[in-house]
């Protein structure tokens, strides 16, 4: 299915104010968990509810300006990177790999562990990269909350997985994309102006409390996304473990196959089941991000799959992946990834 659907941002910001809504896309409508071949408008929810528990500003309309529109329960959409479950028995992707190839355990030294997406270059200087998320690379940085800055050490293997930096920086951060929040405090003067004002007011109401304005960031992020360059361009592989090497970028629509090979879950199958996603993605309790021109897939991941590089059938790069939920994964589209990023699949 190509893009025939088209969801104007005005009904996208109705249909995420509903209750548990955390995402919206275009795919294909379920019915009887099957897919059909019926085109619709996708509304992502935490968890269905009955029609008669809620009041009709709440519910989800069955139609949006003459397309259908199907709900799917996919629970809580988080950030990969908390250890919530062990990786395979006896999986060599945890150990120290020279070269390392995409698939394997690799990590910011302040973070958990991830995985190594892999190998990009820069196509006006040929220079190589390691390739994985901002969160996994860069320590889930906005580019001015000090998380994270260019040159911090990168370990392969992550340090969840006994990485240190004495012995296993594999390469310095280079680059990344800032993941912007969802509130950000307004830099403007006239509403520190009004910030101002309301906080004098409120002195004298209610001593103890400060009001700070936020603005919503209603643009969102596109990627999740970041550069390490390796110490060694000998140290990195432009094999993906299990799957070989990339054969460039493509595209891919709901219906379409698609593969991964993580850190957590090695390689994993499954279909697209939408695109074209904006979706709200928990980063921990009381903090999220939100993400458009997402892809949706069946191919389930796990904490520490973070990272991985998303192939179609023909080993295509089509897609980064960062979040996921227990019946679903997100990932950016892998065409976004380098156009931000300056950088292009390394195809050995």
């Amino acid at each position: 299915m190509k893009d025939n659907i088209k969801i104007s941002k005005r009904c996208r910001g109705h249909l995420h104010k509903k209750p548990n809504v955390v995402g919206v896309g275009v795919g294909y409508r379920e019915k009887d968990g099957r897919i059909t071949d019926e085109q619709a408008i996708l509304v992502f929810v935490t968890k269905k509810v009955a029609p008669q528990k809620l009041n009709g500003s709440e519910m989800v309309p069955r139609s949006l300006r003459g397309q259908r529109v199907d709900v799917i329960e996919i629970g809580e959409v988080r950030l990969l990177e908390d250890q919530e479950e062990s990786p395979l028995p006896g999986d060599s992707r945890l150990k120290r790999w020279r070269p390392a190839p995409g698939g394997v355990s690799v990590g910011h030294y302040k973070i958990t562990a991830g995985t190594l997406g892999c190998a990009v270059k820069d196509p006006a200087t040929g220079e190589r990269f390691i390739l994985s998320n901002n969160h996994v690379l860069a320590n889930s940085s906005s580019g001015e909350d000090g998380r994270a800055s260019v040159g911090d050490p990168v370990l392969q293997p992550g340090p969840y997985d006994g990485g240190r930096p004495e012995g296993d920086t594999i390469a310095p951060l280079a680059r990344f994309i800032p993941l912007r929040p969802t509130m950000i405090s307004p830099r403007c003067s006239m509403a520190r102006r009004w910030e101002s004002l309301a906080n004098r007011l409120l002195t004298v109401l209610r001593p103890s409390y400060r009001l700070y304005l936020q603005k919503s960031n209603d643009e969102g992020n596109l990627v999740d996304a970041a550069l390490a360059g390796p110490l060694d361009e000998a140290h990195l592989s432009p094999e993906i473990m299990g799957l070989g090497r990339i054969s460039g970028i493509g595209e891919v629509y709901p219906g379409d196959e698609v593969v991964f090979s993580g850190r957590t879950s090695g390689v994993v199958r499954g279909r697209v089941i939408a695109r074209d996603v904006s979706i709200m993605v928990t980063v921990e309790p009381g903090r999220e991000l939100f993400f458009v021109d997402q892809l949706v897939t069946s191919a389930v991941s796990r904490p520490g799959d973070s990272g991985s590089v998303l192939l179609d059938g023909k080993n295509r790069a089509v897609g980064l992946l960062f979040a996921g939920s227990q019946t679903v994964s997100v990932c950016n589209r892998m065409q976004n990834v380098c156009t931000l990023l300056g950088v292009e699949p390394h195809l050995g």
